[in-house]
C-alpha cells in the first residue's frame, strides 16, 4: 500500500533545521565562542589576575546586584501597573499604556541623558531628593539602579498583561462566594496563575539589565570602585586594545548570567508543574 505524504506549505524538516542551525551559528554560537577563544590565549594566572582585579570585582557586585534588585522591583511594580491597566478604566489609560513602551522606543543614550538631567543634584527631581532627603541618586550606585528599573519595567508589564487579560473573573467570584477574602483570592487563586509569567518577566529583565550600557554610564558617574559597571570595564579594555582582557571579563559575566538564568528557568518550570500548567 503506497504511503500518502501529507502536504504542507512550510518547508521540510531538513531545510528548516539547516536554516535554524546556520542562523544560530552566525548570530549566537560564533560570537559566543569567540569570547572563549580569545580568553584561551591567557594563562590561568593572567586570567585570574584580570577577573579578580579590585575594580572589576567592584563592577561585578554593582552590575549583578543592581540588576537583581531592579528585576525584583520591576516584578512587583510591573504586576501592579499591569493590574491597573487591565482591571481599571481611567482618563488617559491609553497614554499610560503607550508610555510603558517608552524605554523600548528611546535610544539608550537618550534615556541615560534624560535620567541624568532629572536626578542630577540640580535636576528637576534630584534637587529635591538630595536637598530635602539627603539621598544622592545621580553619580552614585542608586542612579544605576534607577536606570536599570527604567529599562526593565516593560518586560514584566508586557509579559503579565496578556495573562491578566485572559484571566477569568469568574474564578475570583467563585472563590469569594466560598468565603475567601481578598488576600486568599490573590494568594491561592491568582498568584499560581501569574507566577510563571512573573518569573518570565524577571528572566527577561535581569539579563537586559546586566548588559545595559548606554542608559547607565551617564547617570552612574563612573567613579572607580563606586559606580563602575562591568560593561564599562569591557569597553575600557577594548579601548586599550586588550582584547583578551575584555573577553576574560565578558566570559565571567556570561557564565554567571547563564547560571542565574538556568536557576530562574528551573524555578519557572517547577512553578509551572506545581500549578499544573506545565505538563
Amino acid at each position: 500500500m503506497a504511503s500518502i505524504k501529507s502536504f504542507s506549505v512550510l518547508p521540510g524538516f531538513g531545510l528548516s533545521m539547516g536554516f535554524t542551525l546556520v542562523y544560530l551559528s552566525l548570530i549566537v554560537l560564533i560570537p559566543l565562542s569567540a569570547v572563549f577563544i580569545f580568553t584561551s590565549q591567557l594563562t590561568w594566572a593572567e586570567f585570574w589576575a584580570i577577573v579578580t582585579a579590585p575594580r572589576v570585582v567592584a563592577s561585578y557586585k554593582l552590575s549583578f546586584g543592581a540588576s537583581l534588585a531592579a528585576a525584583a522591583i520591576n516584578t512587583v511594580f510591573g504586576l501592579m501597573l499591569a493590574w491597573v491597566l487591565v482591571r481599571y478604566s481611567f482618563p488617559g489609560k491609553k497614554i499610560v499604556d503607550a508610555l510603558v513602551d517608552l524605554p523600548f522606543a528611546l535610544p539608550t543614550a537618550v534615556a541615560g541623558i534624560a535620567l541624568t538631567a532629572l536626578y542630577a543634584p540640580n535636576g528637576w527631581l534630584g534637587q529635591f531628593i538630595q536637598g530635602y532627603l539627603g539621598i544622592k541618586v545621580a553619580f552614585a550606585p542608586l542612579g544605576v539602579l534607577v536606570a536599570l528599573v527604567f529599562i526593565g519595567l516593560p518586560f514584566v508589564v508586557r509579559t503579565v498583561q496578556p495573562v491578566l487579560q485572559d484571566l477569568e473573573t469568574e474564578l475570583e467570584e467563585a472563590a469569594s462566594s466560598l468565603g475567601a477574602n481578598r488576600w486568599q483570592i490573590f494568594r491561592y487563586v491568582l498568584m499560581p496563575i501569574l507566577l510563571p509569567a512573573l518569573m518570565t518577566g524577571f528572566a527577561l529583565a535581569f539579563p537586559r539589565a546586566v548588559g545595559e550600557y548606554g542608559s547607565v554610564i551617564f547617570i552612574a558617574g563612573n567613579i572607580p570602585m563606586v559606580s563602575e559597571i562591568t560593561p564599562l570595564m569591557i569597553i575600557t579594555k577594548l579601548e586599550q586594545y586588550d582584547y583578551a582582557g575584555a573577553t576574560a571579563i565578558a566570559a565571567v559575566m556570561l557564565v554567571v548570567s547563564f547560571v542565574m538564568l538556568l536557576v530562574i528557568n528551573g524555578l519557572q518550570s517547577w512553578a509551572g508543574k506545581r500549578t499544573g500548567r506545565d505538563k
